[in-house]
């Protein structure tokens, strides 16, 4: 009897499972997408979109099990193609002037930073834009940082819904958005970040969302200017120019955004700033002792200014740590604003808010021992 032949089969590599599909950010979406989304993805009617959005935006829900009027069988399919992704609290300081420091954690890692300011006739939110900043301003500890990456529209949203839970808490408010004002002067530089802005901005506008007003929303910038233009022509909430400096070669030296557009090019940019009847451009100058916080400084700022409507807010600077730069005094911003004053330009001194608990302005670092960044 013959010796039989075998044939060896091909030895092949288990096929590797499928990804999951990506599930789509809710939160993240204008009130059109998510309406899009609903019809396209699930099959249901606009309506849906109008309840779904609701819970997201005017009760700050961050599950779809709260959605107590969205049928079970909806929630089971917005669970299977969708998320809320979250932020979660990290750390609350509280400073001595009532100014709470929020730090939330974002599901890869990071922590960004968003300060509670409350007014007896306010209540502030600043909030943050990216993780960390590309800016690299000199004075400023976010920008030493460094860029980690972009917030999402839901990441930038979900900062004022969160706060605006622990204000009803702390405070025993029933209103489902305790929170008056909001500042994007926290972490980042809004306008290197302006489409998930805008989005944001639509969400907490929006009349079935948040309804902030448009009066009590400003955007700081560092001077991206041809982002101001965009900024002008697509939002309509205010605008506020950190240029704390009264020569190039001042601002070069601690601002590298201005090496790319100069004083001249961002005034002339605020120029052509569409602004609403009775609004004003804010100018933010940090004064630097010995740097920028001379007489012959407030005389070339008042020029600077003259043609554009403007107020300037004047900011002693936030000592941090490291960076070289020391504040100036009472005395000498008070001769500083009232140089300005002579020559009919609206300035006021800013009084700092949560320095103690480095939560005031350019003092966003994530500097707390206990955490530390996520690597890039």
């Amino acid at each position: 009897m013959s010796e039989s032949t075998a044939t060896a089969l091909p030895v092949t590599e288990p096929l590797p499972a499928p990804a999951p599909a990506k599930l789509t950010d809710v939160a993240s979406l204008s009130r059109e997408k998510l309406t899009q989304f609903l019809s396209e993805q699930l099959g249901e009617r606009p309506f849906r979109a109008t309840q779904l959005y609701r819970w997201l935006h005017q009760r700050g829900a961050t599950t779809f099990d709260e959605m107590t009027d969205l049928s079970k069988a909806l929630r089971e399919k917005l669970k299977a193609k969708a998320e809320i992704v979250p932020l979660v609290k990290d750390l609350e300081q509280r400073s001595i002037d009532g100014t709470i420091k929020y730090r939330f954690k974002t599901r890869d890692g990071r922590f960004i930073e968003s300060v509670y300011m409350p007014a007896e006739d306010r209540k502030t939110l600043c909030v943050s834009t990216q993780v960390g900043c590309a800016m690299a301003c000199s004075f400023c500890m976010t920008g030493t940082l460094g860029l980690k990456r972009n917030l999402t529209p839901g990441e930038i949203v979900a900062q004022v819904h969160a706060v605006n839970r622990e204000v009803r808490a702390n405070e025993g408010l029933e209103t489902l958005r305790p929170l008056t004002n909001l500042v994007f002067m926290g972490m980042g530089e809004p306008l290197h970040n302006f489409e998930n802005l805008k989005t944001a901005l639509s969400i907490l506008q929006s009349e079935e969302g948040p309804n902030f007003s448009h009066r009590h929303i400003t955007v700081s910038t560092v001077g991206l200017v041809p982002m101001i233009e965009r900024f002008g022509q697509e939002t309509d909430v205010k605008l506020a120019i950190s240029l704390n400096a009264s020569t190039d070669e001042q601002r070069s030296k601690t601002m590298p955004v201005n090496r790319k557009w100069n004083i001249q090019a961002l005034l002339d940019a605020c120029r052509k700033f569409p602004l609403r009847q009775g609004r004003r451009i804010t100018f933010e100058y940090v004064l630097l002792k010995g740097f920028n916080d001379t007489d012959e400084d407030a005389h070339r700022l008042r020029e600077l200014l003259r043609d554009i409507p403007a107020k300037v807010n004047l900011i002693p600077y936030n000592e941090n740590p490291g960076l070289g730069f020391q504040t100036t005094g009472e005395q000498r911003a008070e001769e500083f604003r009232a140089i300005l004053a002579e020559a009919h330009v609206a300035a006021y001194i800013r009084k700092n808010r949560g320095r103690d608990i480095a939560g005031a302005c350019g003092q966003l670092a994530n500097r707390d021992e206990t955490a530390a960044q996520a690597p890039v």
